[in-house]
Formats: C-alpha cells, sequence, structure tokens
C-alpha cells in the first residue's frame, strides 16, 4: 500500500513538509511503513522532506502501543498526533488536510452507536458524509451494520486540493464495498462520487487468507485526486488474488503472505496499467448505471374507458380491483392529446440501464421492455444513478466442459466397478 502510493509520485517529490494519516492507525503501523518508504524514495532522489504521522484509533490498547512505539522511538510530537476516539463522530482532525493516507479500517463492524451519536441518518449535518455533487445533495451515510466505506469518506473529506500533488490514499476494503447499496443508496453514492470525480486510480484483489482473522477477498483501493493523464477517466482492475508465498505455518486464518518480489510485481503492474490477463482498464461509466422505474396502466373491468378519474376514485377502484390484462386502463389526467394513466402498483417493475448503453435508457427500453409490455411507460422522475463493480465478472475463466468420450469412459468404468454389487446385496448367488 505505501508503494502504491508513493511510487507513482517519486520524481515530484520535493523538499518539504509532508503529512501522512491513518484514521483507523491500530499500532501504527502503516504509518510506520509509510514513513520509512517515503523517506527512502527521497533519498533515492536526493531530496530532504520532513514527514508529520497523524493517526486515530478507538481501541485503547493499540492506540496506547501506537503512542508508546513513537516515545520509544523518540518521536515525541509524531507520538502527540496519536489520537484516542472514534474517527467518525469524535474526528480529531476536522480542518486538517493530508497528502498520504492509508488504512486498514474495520469492516463488516456495525457503527450504529456512532450513527447515533451523530444525529442519526435523518439529523446528521457532518460535511464530511453529506456533500454536494452535481448540483444535488449526496447522502454518503451507508448502513449502520458495516462502516468500512464511511472511513474512505473520511479520508477523502481531508484531500489536499491545493498542490500540484494532491493527495494519494490506499485503503483495503472487503468485497461489499464493491456493490452493497443499490442507487441512491449510501454505499452506491459513495462509489459515484468517487468515480464521477475521477478520483478512483485502481482497485486490486489480495490472494484469499492474508489477514490473521478472516478468509474473506480483501481489495485495496487506490485514489488520487491528482490522477496522471493516462489515467483519467478510467479505472485499473488487477486480481493479484494468485500472487503469494504460503507460509511454513498458519497464523490463526493467515496462511500466505507476499513476498518483497511480489510486492514489487504487483506495483509493477500497476504502474505500467497495461492490459494484461490480471490488469483490465475500464472507462468509468463501464461501473455506472441508471435505475429505472417502469410503469403499466391499473385496469379495472367494467369503468368507463374515456373518463378521467378523480383521486378519491381511483382510491376507491383500486380497493375493489380485479385487475384483467384486457380491460380498460383508468384514466387520471387528460391534457389536450396528451393521456396519463394511473400506474399499478402490483405491475411496477425496475430495469438497470447501463450508462455505456448504445443510445440510452429509450433504446433500452423499446429492446428489452415494450416487445413484453407495450402499454409501458418510464416514470422519469424517479431515475437513479448507481455504481457497483463486480470484479469477479472480469476476471472469470469457465471450465472448460467435458467432452462425451470423457463422460462415457466414465459410465463404463462406474458399470464394471458396480457389476456384480446388486446381487451380492440381494443375495443372489448365481
Amino acid at each position: 500500500m505505501a508503494n502504491l502510493i508513493f511510487y507513482p509520485i517519486a520524481d515530484k517529490i520535493l523538499d518539504a513538509t509532508y503529512r501522512v494519516y491513518d484514521g483507523a492507525c491500530g499500532t501504527g503501523g502503516m504509518l510506520t511503513v509509510a514513513e520509512e518508504t517515503l523517506q527512502q524514495l527521497a533519498k533515492e532522489h536526493q531530496k530532504e522532506v520532513s514527514i508529520h504521522l497523524f493517526g486515530q484509533e478507538i481501541n485503547p490498547e493499540t492506540y496506547a502501543i501506537s503512542k508508546a512505539d513513537l516515545l520509544l522511538k523518540g518521536e515525541g510530537m509524531a507520538a502527540d498526533n496519536m489520537k484516542f476516539g472514534s474517527t467518525l463522530s469524535g474526528d480529531a482532525f476536522p480542518t486538517m488536510v493530508f497528502d498520504f493516507m492509508l488504512s486498514n479500517p474495520p469492516y463488516g463492524k456495525s457503527w450504529k452507536t456512532d450513527l447515533e451519536r451523530m444525529g442519526g441518518k435523518g439529523q446528521m449535518s457532518d460535511s464530511r458524509f453529506v456533500v454536494q455533487h452535481k448540483g444535488e445533495e449526496l447522502s454518503l451515510i451507508t448502513r449502520s451494520s458495516d462502516g468500512q466505506l464511511m472511513f474512505l469518506v473520511n479520508m477523502l473529506s481531508k484531500m489536499n486540493h491545493a498542490t500540484e500533488l494532491g493527495s494519494r490514499i490506499a485503503e483495503v476494503h472487503n468485497g461489499s464495498s464493491l456493490f452493497t447499496g443499490d442507487a441512491g443508496q449510501g454505499e452506491s453514492n459513495i462509489r459515484r462520487w468517487i468515480i464521477e470525480n475521477d478520483w478512483l486510480e485502481a482497485i486490486i484483489a489480495l490472494p484469499l487468507n492474508m489477514f490473521y482473522n478472516t478468509g474473506i477477498a480483501t481489495y485495496i483501493w487506490v485514489l488520487s485526486n491528482r490522477k496522471p493523464g493516462h489515467r483519467r477517466g478510467k479505472i485499473q482492475l488487477i486480481d493479484a488474488t494468485g500472487i503469494s508465498t504460503p507460509l511454513r505455518k498458519n497464523l490463526g486464518k493467515k496462511n500466505c503472505e507476499l513476498s518483497a518480489d511480489q510486492i514489487k510485481q504487483i506495483t509493477d503492474i500497476f504502474m505500467r496499467f497495461e492490459e494484461s490477463e490480471i490488469s483490465k482498464i475500464f472507462p468509468n461509466e463501464a461501473f455506472g448505471y441508471w435505475k429505472i422505474v417502469v410503469e403499466r396502466p391499473l385496469r379495472i373491468p367494467g369503468i368507463e374507458p374515456d373518463k378521467v378519474y378523480k383521486a378519491a376514485e381511483i382510491k376507491a377502484l383500486k380497493a375493489e380491483r380485479g385487475t384483467n390484462p384486457d380491460a380498460p386502463p383508468v384514466i387520471c389526467k387528460k391534457t389536450g392529446d396528451t393521456i396519463e394513466y394511473e400506474p399499478d402498483p402490483d405491475l411496477r417493475d425496475t430495469e438497470q440501464v447501463p450508462l455505456l448503453e448504445q443510445g440510452g435508457i429509450e433504446a433500452f427500453f423499446k429492446r428489452e421492455v415494450l416487445p413484453y409490455a407495450p402499454d409501458a411507460w418510464i416514470d422519469y422522475s424517479k431515475t437513479q444513478i448507481g455504481y457497483e463493480i463486480f470484479f469477479t465478472r472480469h476476471f472469470y475463466k469457465p471450465t472448460p466442459m467435458r467432452t462425451l468420450e470423457e463422460i462415457r469412459a466414465d459410465i463404463i468404468a462406474l458399470e464394471k466397478e458396480t457389476e456384480g454389487l446388486l446381487g451380492e446385496i440381494i443375495g443372489d448367488k448365481k
């Protein structure tokens, strides 16, 4: 992760002061490695840098270790910058921006207590998590059962927009951050906010069982508000699940690691930014879609076909309806030659239309909906934009089907193996 945030800008490092931040710093290991990596690169480029570390941690034991470690190293100022408390509900650095940020936040963990302290979804006023985007207000508040993406939003709110380097971020997530949440919900809004601002450079899938307490799939997100020209408008996906070295002895669920050469291999794949079997490059829009609401008219047997029904009348009709596809549709509004029908909630449906759909929503609707429901229409007032990244879909390799000869050979072998078995079971001694 340190390589991913520092190597791309190694030749742009100046004789300057840099701030490095981790909002879920634990014992401070990531900050220490980040500091060592930046110092080494600065030395290689003959630059003098001053590095200030900042971290926040909610667990008292690991917080104490991070602070004590820096004190033992004689880094008293850095130790003062390690803060105790919740990053989400008690941000220790509300007015600061940082040049480099990296973190491994808790995932699959409830943040309900923090949410309640912050006023709940309805009363949230923290500007980190409710933002203005393209003329609309976006809520970046995720479900209370999993707050991992909230830590990423916190870091994005602390990006430095005033320097040439801007900010670079690397954060570890599990798979749910890629696709959880429907269009308009917090998780999807976060992905939309990130991708439409063109901050996401790459997502790297790590090998399974890389961590001590979980065997689930994990991914490194790499972000920057200063994408180089060749990366603008694009996102790189790297499947590094097959790159690892087995441990001689398992440590909990951790049974593998990345060697120095393998870390370099993954870093090089990221830096080259080329297509290969394990590196795919997509336009930002490839991960977005319109969620459209498809309506069909309410049909009631025995009504007057040309009558415009009032709201109270429609309510009464709904209470006694027995929908019939051949019955006349209920008209709720008529303006000149334009007729509006009352939608039937039981027939309401939604569709996802890719942002890259040729011809857009209308073309999709004509091809995928109208042939099967000629009376359908789109309620454009309910259209929402969503983003999801189904990572494994892009690297899926189907298993070749077995040939008929192989199947036939197996059947014959089984027949020979079971020959006479039935006779033994039923006692046939012939």
